[in-house]
């Protein structure tokens, strides 16, 4: 059986969550992977809470069905934490991806994580290279770093493909975050 990889994204709208997962999941189908990523939102309006989802794997996705037990979640916005429970079903040998301009270990230490932790403060990253404090490209280079589940060059494509003329801070910005990016077994 091949190996899945399934993530979950926790954003608030307007943050980028769902085009993330989209920029991964076109990276890793220009590899030759099969993916797909869809967001789980309402008529929610900018800010309000927002899960992307994303999978990928070197054979046919049949299941189209929520990430109830993802490998890895990414967290944009770490006042979600507080709100919700981020690590639902996460797999014992789960990771969590935070921004945060905490530590991993402060981050255990104050939400009791047992799995895994990588901080990076994207938020900064984002201002410094963006302009704007959109996190969702640099989440893009901490996932990168945790997983590995596209080479960077890949997302590197799709950003320009994406953004255009405004590629050049995101990728920046998604290569900053990868590098920056802090992990605590």
């Amino acid at each position: 059986m091949a190996e899945l990889l399934e993530v979950r994204w926790y954003g608030r709208g307007g943050m980028g969550a769902v085009t993330s997962a989209e920029l991964v999941a076109r990276a890793a189908i220009s590899e030759g992977k099969y993916a797909q990523s869809f967001p789980s939102f309402g008529p929610e309006r900018r800010g309000a809470p927002v899960i992307a989802f994303l999978r990928i794997s070197d054979e046919c996705i049949r299941t189209r069905t929520a990430i109830n037990e993802p490998d890895v979640v990414v967290v944009l916005d770490p006042g979600l934490l507080r709100a919700v429970d981020v690590t639902s079903g996460l797999k014992k040998n789960g990771r969590i991806v935070i921004n945060s301009r905490k530590s991993p270990t402060e981050l255990k230490s104050e939400f009791g994580y047992k799995w895994p932790v990588a901080a990076v403060n994207a938020t900064v990253i984002a201002r410094e290279t963006i302009g704007m404090p959109i996190t969702n490209t640099a989440m893009i280079g901490a996932l990168l770093r945790v997983a590995e589940a596209v080479k960077v060059d890949s997302v590197v494509e799709q950003l320009h493909e994406r953004f255009g003329a405004r590629a050049k801070g995101n990728i920046e910005a998604m290569k900053r975050a990868y590098k920056e990016t802090v992990i605590e077994e």
